[in-house]
């Protein structure tokens, strides 16, 4: 029986190791000639931000190739933020401030706050960043570029993470092992299927059309997870989307310990893989071959197995350029990263609402 299970966990752990290796030479770095007449907005959604929000736009304003403007929305920060952002703005015309007015029923705080971005954009292009981002010095004209090339209503990327501490190591690595060993395609826009598609919230760029033909974040205004949200909705209305290779293009340091980095996941859990349905899948599918081969040990196929998952690590942290130290907390990240699905599953069907930034959410309908 036990050699049985072995060969469970060898076909589990064949899957993302094979799907990773094709995904890995599929998708690039951004490439293509900025289009004539491009203006990129760079639009920054801000909530007490006053740490990030002047290291934000020094990246921003440092873009090459490519015509810019920056147009910063304070979501009703009490830190500062807004006073920082009028100093640069003083200084340099192409910097605006905007304030958000007071946050509708029915809308979450950033999707609101980017469809006001929206509304104040100028350019032919809204490349959507967190202020946490810091922009490489060609970075938009990387992605129009790029979405040109390619004719994409939104091409986005995940940033380069910036990990200090175990509490980053333990979370923040499995955005990319999934993107990479579980989504067939690497979101490339050959796939054309909705449910291949996907996006980085930290960073996404659109074509100013496609964005205003599906109804900007207007249609999306209850999620917290806008990156998959809007890709699978501007595919299934006929626009191509793709991910790129986005350690090249922009790095990101999303949270600063294990506490910071729970909530953060936690928030948006339930519009991933935290379903009744989808959870108790991909709970066997992570968990038998990034877990179980170790308790299969010395079996010959569970070696093999760990082999293939540690293998994909290793090359997902070279390419990503993440923290080589991280691979070593790697079975410690694919089980804190169930244990926060399942948390946010059981809170949900609790009642419990989900909180960031000072408000509380109620999570989307089971399914």
């Amino acid at each position: 029986m036990s050699l049985d299970y072995a060969w469970i966990a060898f076909a589990l752990a064949i899957f993302p190791a094979a799907l990773g290796a094709i995904n890995l030479r599929l998708v690039r770095g951004p490439q293509g000639a900025v289009p004539d007449g491009a203006l990129v907005s760079i639009l920054i959604p801000a909530r007490d931000e006053a740490t990030n929000i002047e290291g934000c736009l020094a990246a921003a304003l440092a873009q090459q190739g490519v015509a810019i403007e920056v147009v910063v929305m304070d979501d009703g920060s009490t830190d500062g933020t807004p006073d920082i952002v009028r100093r640069i703005a003083a200084a340099d015309p192409r910097v605006r401030l905007v304030e958000a007015p007071a946050l509708p029923e029915g809308w979450s705080g950033k999707m609101h706050a980017c469809a006001r971005l929206a509304e104040a954009a100028r350019g032919t292009h809204f490349l959507f960043i967190d202020a946490d981002v810091r922009l490489e010095p060609r970075a938009a004209a990387a992605l129009s570029g790029h979405m040109a090339r390619q004719r994409l209503g939104l091409v986005s990327g995940v940033p380069r993470q910036v990990m200090l501490t175990w509490g980053e190591g333990v979370t923040v690595p499995m955005i990319n092992l999934l993107l990479v060993g579980y989504l067939p395609g690497g979101g490339r826009a050959f796939t054309r299927h909705p449910g291949f598609a996907a996006g980085c919230g930290q960073m996404m760029m659109f074509e100013r059309g496609a964005y205003e033909a599906v109804g900007g974040h207007g249609a999306l205004r209850t999620t917290l997870h806008d990156g998959l949200k809007f890709a699978r909705l501007l595919r299934a209305r006929g626009h191509r989307t793709e991910i790129v290779e986005g350690s090249g293009v922009a790095t990101c340091r999303m949270y600063r310990d294990f506490a910071e980095a729970w909530r953060g996941f936690l928030k948006n859990a339930r519009e991933g893989m935290a379903t009744p349905v989808g959870l108790p899948v991909w709970t066997v599918v992570l968990a038998g071959a990034h877990l179980w081969p170790f308790f299969l040990l010395p079996a010959w196929q569970a070696a093999i197995a760990l082999a293939m998952v540690f293998g994909l690590r290793m090359a997902i942290t070279r390419r990503a350029r993440e923290p080589s130290w991280t691979i070593l907390l790697h079975p410690v990240a694919v089980l804190v990263a169930l244990a926060i699905q399942w948390t946010a599953l059981v809170r949900f069907l609790m009642g419990r609402k989900e909180g960031w930034k000072g408000r509380a959410y109620a999570a989307p309908e089971a399914t």
